[in-house]
């Protein structure tokens, strides 16, 4: 896994280093799990949830199909590992990068446990909920605010993501299954 380094080009206004945010490495990381995921049949989204440390304590990929779950979605799998291995569902301190921007009902999970950030690469102007067609992280309904980075890496996840698609419209309709 990447490690996380300090980026001694950059400074603070107090003058000392800052700590570079390696999104790219992990996100590069995700594609490469995301298309291994989209070539079992599923739709290429993976996950992972990173501790204050930038420790990976949960990661996932969508399972929707594989395991006919209709909450096997790649940001659900990564937050329920995540949970039973640090032993708390609150996430104050962790950043949890997807490839793909949340739904309502990953946005929704993610607010319900305090996640402190998210991080997505495509955004999804259909079904996107933090940004895409509406924004959970800052809705009035909302009991918890989480920083949202939106685009790492956004135009190699969405060009995954209607590749795959665009594949999955040319198989005959017989090997179709319904996302």
């Amino acid at each position: 896994m990447p490690s996380w380094e300090l980026q001694t080009d950059r400074k603070d206004v107090s003058g000392g280093p800052v700590r570079a945010e390696p999104w790219e490495a992990w996100m590069e990381r995700l594609l490469r799990q995301a298309d291994r995921v989209g070539q079992e049949g599923e739709v290429p989204v993976a996950a992972v949830v990173l501790d204050g440390e930038g420790r990976a304590v949960g990661w996932g990929t969508n399972r929707r199909h594989r395991h006919q779950d209709p909450l096997g979605h790649a940001e659900l799998v990564a937050l329920a590992r995540a949970a039973r291995i640090r032993g708390s569902w609150r996430f104050h301190d962790c950043t949890l990068l997807v490839t793909l921007e949340p739904c309502p009902m990953c946005a929704g999970a993610l607010v319900q446990a305090r996640m402190g950030r998210v991080v997505f690469g495509a955004g999804d102007p259909k079904r996107g909920a933090l940004g895409g067609t509406l924004d959970l992280s800052s809705h009035a309904s909302a009991h918890h605010r989480m920083d949202v980075v939106a685009g790492v890496l956004e135009s190699q996840a969405r060009s995954q993501l209607e590749g795959w698609f665009r594949q999955r419209r040319q198989r005959p309709p017989e090997g179709r299954t319904s996302d």
